[in-house]
């Protein structure tokens, strides 16, 4: 068995987590504090910004099914009474044939 990419990464992910794990050790309490309060911030700075997104794609595909019947129905003009002719769908007073 070969090393593969799948290897590499694994053995490079292994590495920094270390190196971080180093890194977060040698740290002052105040130095942690510190990273921390920076890692809660951007968080929170994505969860914004996640949130708006999910915002404006709800804006998006209402509008989209908005316009997009709107037009279906220009383009398309009497498709429905087409698809009933076609397909039969039939007056309650009609009897299957």
């Amino acid at each position: 068995m070969g090393v593969n990419s799948k290897h590499i990464a694994t053995f490079l992910l292994g590495a920094a987590a270390g190196l971080a794990a180093y890194k977060y050790a040698n740290m002052t309490e105040e130095e942690k504090e510190k990273m921390m309060a920076d890692l809660k911030e951007k968080a929170n700075s994505f969860k914004s910004e996640a949130e708006g997104m999910a915002d404006k794609a709800k804006d998006y595909f209402e509008e989209l099914r908005t316009k997009g019947s709107s037009a279906l129905k220009d383009n398309l003009g009497d498709a429905e009474a087409m698809i009933n002719d076609l397909f039969g769908k039939k007056n309650p007073d009609e009897k299957a044939v």
